[in-house]
């Protein structure tokens, strides 16, 4: 009998959650970086075999906001946890439990789903410590499974689409089986060159910025797209330091993102980036609206 239903990707900041989700549908749908804050819309992908289909709603960390748009992303967290079946929490192998896990496991403990703590990164440490971490979040009795693995390498991924398979139940394939997102490729695009940006930049720039993709316009009868995107900061000083010095920065994260984009599209890829100053765009509401952080 066929099963289906919705799963609810939940954790910190900087716990590999976007990582998690692309390792299970074997796609980089979720841009990924070592800086917290990364994912910032709600990202709906989906995995399709012959048993199931999950369709997993990626989530920015939870984290206190400090800005409109802070706020946006804790708003798409809250509207994500009424639309699931199964909730998965995410975690990480550093030492011990800390406020913002015990933050989350109140906001879910009396939620009448089943609950999956993952325990990511397990291989950046040793076994004692994924041990005793077992222990401590199994002591909550909050969660119906628990289980360590590491999204980045693959390891335990497998393991865990079996266990939410076991969880569902039987329903329709609520899309294509060969569908993948919800979101355009407009968004992807944005997402992938958001992504480079993090890649290359310093630590004081990658919250301040976003991407707005002005131009996307396939040319006819050549397999070439054509690419215009502006990386938005909120600073003079961020743009010199976007740009780089003889504009080495910014033709590296331009070089990076094509050769992803390219994947992504099967086509050759003319990109195109500008750097504007938007100052306090991350309180701007009109302009987090024309970016996609919208409460719908």
């Amino acid at each position: 009998m066929f099963k289906s239903g919705f799963v609810t990707i939940i954790g910190r900041p900087n716990v590999g959650k976007s990582t998690l989700m692309n390792s299970m549908i074997g796609e980089k749908i979720s841009i990924m970086s070592d800086k917290p804050q990364t994912t910032r819309n709600k990202i709906r992908t989906v995995y399709t075999d012959d048993e199931a289909q999950i369709v997993f709603l990626d989530t920015p960390g939870i984290h206190k906001p400090k800005s409109q748009l802070g706020e946006f992303m804790n708003y798409e967290v809250d509207t994500a946890l009424e639309e699931m079946d199964v909730l998965i929490m995410l975690t990480d192998e550093y030492n011990k439990i800390g406020p913002g896990d015990e933050f989350i496991i109140e906001k879910i403990k009396d939620m009448k789903v089943k609950k999956i703590l993952v325990i990511n990164k397990i291989d950046k440490t040793d076994k004692e410590s994924v041990v005793r971490m077992l222990s401590e979040f199994g002591s909550y009795n909050v969660f119906d499974d628990i289980l360590p693995m590491s999204a980045l390498n693959g390891v335990g991924v497998d393991s865990l689409i079996k266990l939410i398979i076991k969880y569902m139940k039987p329903g329709p394939m609520y899309f294509p089986s060969d569908y993948i997102t919800d979101r355009p490729e407009r968004f992807v695009v944005s997402e992938i060159i958001r992504e480079k940006a993090l890649m290359y930049l310093q630590e004081e720039v990658p919250h301040g910025i976003a991407v707005e993709i002005e131009e996307m316009k396939e040319r006819k009868n050549r397999n070439l797209v054509d690419i215009r995107a502006n990386i938005l900061c909120e600073k003079k000083s961020h743009k010199s330091i976007i740009i780089g010095k003889d504009g080495r920065k910014i033709k590296g994260i331009g070089k990076s993102a094509r050769e992803d984009i390219e994947r992504l599209l099967g086509s050759q890829v003319n990109l195109q980036l500008f750097v504007k100053i938007s100052e306090n765009w991350r309180d701007n509401n009109f302009l987090l609206r024309t970016l996609g952080y919208d409460k719908k």
